[in-house]
């Protein structure tokens, strides 16, 4: 058997389980409520990408899977026990890298900043670094400064720096939003390539249906005012997926079109 079809084996056997879970949990915040009675299994391995129109509860659904909220009612878990603060497990990839990166802090003391907070030895973080750099694209840059860096180098050292954290998974608001197509293609076949390799599980949060279906195993779609799902579906594309032929496949079109209705039902 080849390591393909085994890493293939493997994901399938460890989706059987739930990694994270939102059991009818419901959020209020200034007296409004921005998700309601929301029940959702993310498995281990899988790759999620939720999708709604703006306002309807994406980032806060993230924002809850990591901790950084606790619902009103009902519960979010991770591993059978409930979230209630951030965990190392979880790293969390914003799309406004600028904001998310160190300044005064070059590429590799970026990524230390993670090692550090995991008690990684000094002697053994310059390997590790270098390392990370090279999975994401950055070889060499280790030096640079973001401001020294374009909007895709910068997300590369992000997500750069969720990695150095070895998280089980990884959490994406709208990583990509930013970023011009050509970049944008770039970084989405990186990620597929190491959640991939590495088994992680990922909670992926886009506008965009067609990046949503490229990347996903399932896609979910979020209806607004309150944010509940209106819209789950399974994603059967062959992998490794291709920008053009995935794009160009049948079964991509028919989810495109099922997911713009879906969207544009929403916003009437």
């Amino acid at each position: 058997m080849s390591i393909v079809a085994m890493l293939d084996e493997a994901r399938a056997a460890r989706r059987q389980k739930t990694l994270i879970a939102f059991n009818a949990a419901t959020l209020r915040l200034g007296g409004k409520t921005i998700i309601e009675n929301l029940d959702l299994e993310v498995r281990p391995g899988e790759f999620l990408c939720i999708v709604g129109a703006s306002g309807c509860g994406k980032t806060t659904a993230l924002r809850l899977a990591a901790g950084l909220y606790r619902p009103t009612s009902g519960a979010v878990t991770f591993d059978g026990e409930p979230i209630t603060e951030p965990r190392r497990e979880v790293a969390i990839v914003f799309q406004d890298y600028g904001k998310a990166l160190l300044p005064w802090r070059t590429a590799a003391g970026n990524i230390s900043l993670a090692l550090e907070a995991s008690r990684v030895p000094a002697r053994e973080r310059g390997a590790r670094i270098e390392a990370l750099l090279r999975k994401v694209g950055l070889p060499g840059h280790a030096d640079k400064y973001p401001s020294e860096m374009s909007g895709g180098m910068q997300q590369r050292l992000q997500i750069a720096r969720c990695l150095a954290q070895e998280p089980t998974t990884l959490l994406m608001d709208e990583p990509f939003g930013a970023l011009d197509a050509m970049t944008r293609q770039g970084l989405q076949d990186e990620v597929l390539s190491l959640t991939h390799a590495s088994q992680t599980t990922v909670i992926f949060v886009t506008h965009d249906l067609d990046e949503a279906i490229y990347l996903g195993d399932r896609v979910v779609g979020l209806l607004p005012h309150p944010g509940r799902i209106g819209i789950e579906l399974d994603v059967d594309l062959p992998r490794p997926r291709d920008q053009l032929a995935t794009r160009e496949h049948p079964e991509f079109l028919r989810l495109r079109r099922q997911l713009f209705d879906f969207i544009k039902a929403t916003e009437h």
